[in-house]
């Protein structure tokens, strides 16, 4: 360990850069773990075409890196690699003081009582996929679930009711959302870096005709006559301004609308099949979230779905490139390195979480014992102000949806063994892909809208 003035990198594997890409692509959580038992809290990865990462499991690293100075701790300049895809004015890749601006702007959606205005479109959404669902024969719900997240963010964001309109766009982003969750893409993204996919043909012949698509979407609403009383996402944010009055540009408004897609869709639509993978397993829980969401009370869906959040996260880690050199569990880290909050790790501490490898949505109701989740020790969306911007959204619709599939079937786990997380890209999503089979269907009358408000406050 050094305290010195003078940089270093914790320790961590020898093995050559190509071999450890290798093994954080292929088998990310054993290679972690494994590099956890070996040099601790605190370990460094050197990943191809990305630099060094240095590994941070302990909640007081953790809480450094989220209250520390972002203009030093730059997240824009550490998720580069998602540019090719959501475009270099995207929050996502923004640092100060343009990323405070542009959340400023693409928060208020996102939140509070225009975030209820979407809980009708939730239900109505997943009603009429669950519809579709055999009787009786085994199916994957994952990419039910895909589905059913697609639909809403694209109807969320855009506003579309024409069916053919909106099947025509629907085909465009289904496209672009297939290549950003195959494993394949990703590894080729790690080994040419995102300046040189950009480039490449078959890249520009994929992304090419949903940007044209999208550029027009924003022209069209641009001079729509009925904007002002729209309530659709790309409605209020071609009418969002900056301080100095000036309203986004059309690329700020497809890089930012590209962001919302991607980042609202594949994340929440594992989210919601790991809850049902887990609840399956566990019938007990399952009764119990019917049966109050049915009576109208919430806070157990609320309980599942951070429960699920903290044991299955969807990504492992969140990134920080160093602007200055700075210090994290006792080492002095050098400027251009970059120091990665584990989630996965911190959601399995046995010093934060008793028996973590469990599903105990209990563990976070107070009237069992239980305790709120800790700011930096549940942090499945990250931290400070760079906290995720749909986290509320989210967690409110993973609630809606869950009620909604739970309420009026009843489904069971086709095995009782448990699904193994798996990298999909960027997200661990489960290996059989959360298979099962509806046994009924039963009629089911969602929250009253008493209900639905308070979770919403709750999770805002």
């Amino acid at each position: 360990m050094s305290t010195g003035a003078n940089p270093t990198l914790p320790p961590g594997p020898r093995l050559p850069r190509p071999v450890q890409t290798l093994g954080w692509v292929t088998r990310p959580m054993a290679f972690m773990e494994r590099c956890q038992q070996r040099y601790g809290d605190t370990f460094t990865l050197r990943i191809q075409n990305e630099g060094q990462w240095v590994f941070l499991c302990d909640p007081e690293d953790v809480k450094r890196v989220f209250t520390g100075d972002p203009n030093l701790l730059r997240a824009g300049e550490a998720n580069a690699i998602l540019g090719p895809v959501v475009g270099s004015r995207s929050v996502l890749l923004l640092d100060e003081p343009e990323h405070m601006t542009h959340r400023k702007l693409m928060l208020p959606p996102l939140h509070g009582e225009r975030m209820q205005s979407y809980g009708e479109l939730m239900l109505d959404v997943t009603r009429e996929e669950i519809e579709r669902w055999p009787l009786g024969e085994p199916f994957a719900l994952w990419p039910r679930m895909q589905a059913i997240t697609l639909e809403i963010i694209m109807r969320a964001v855009f506003g579309i009711t024409d069916s053919e309109h909106l099947s025509s766009l629907r085909g465009l982003l289904r496209s672009m959302l297939d290549w950003t969750t195959d494993r394949r893409q990703l590894g080729l993204m790690a080994v040419l870096g995102p300046q040189r996919i950009e480039r490449r043909e078959a890249f520009r012949q994929l992304m090419d005709p949903i940007d044209e698509a999208v550029i027009a979407e924003i022209r069209d609403r641009r001079e729509s006559p009925d904007l002002a009383s729209r309530q659709d996402i790309l409605s209020m944010l071609v009418q969002a301004r900056y301080e100095d009055g000036s309203p986004m540009s059309d690329r700020e408004l497809r890089d930012e609308l590209i962001t919302l897609l991607v980042a609202g869709h594949e994340t929440t639509a594992t989210s919601l099949a790991w809850a049902l993978e887990r609840l399956l397993r566990h019938p007990q829980k399952l009764d119990r979230l019917r049966e109050e969401a049915a009576a109208g009370v919430d806070t157990y869906t609320e309980a599942v779905v951070k429960e699920t959040l903290r044991l299955r996260p969807v990504l492992p880690i969140v990134l920080r490139r160093l602007a200055a050199p700075m210090q994290f569990g006792g080492y002095q880290i050098p400027a251009g390195a970059s120091v990665a909050p584990c989630i996965y790790l911190m959601h399995r501490r046995e010093d934060v979480y008793s028996q973590p490898q469990q599903f105990r949505p209990e563990r976070f109701l107070e009237a069992e014992g239980g305790r709120a989740p800790g700011t930096y020790t549940w942090i499945p969306f990250g931290g400070g102000v760079r906290r995720c911007l749909g986290a509320s959204f989210a967690q409110f619709e993973m609630a809606r949806v869950l009620q909604s599939v739970l309420g009026e079937l009843d489904l069971r786990a086709t095995e009782q063994r448990s699904e193994r997380a798996v990298r999909r890209a960027i997200t661990f999503t489960p290996d059989r892909q959360a298979m099962a089979l509806v046994k009924a269907r039963r009629s089911y009358s969602p929250s009253s809208p008493t209900a639905i408000g308070e979770l919403a406050g709750t999770l805002g």
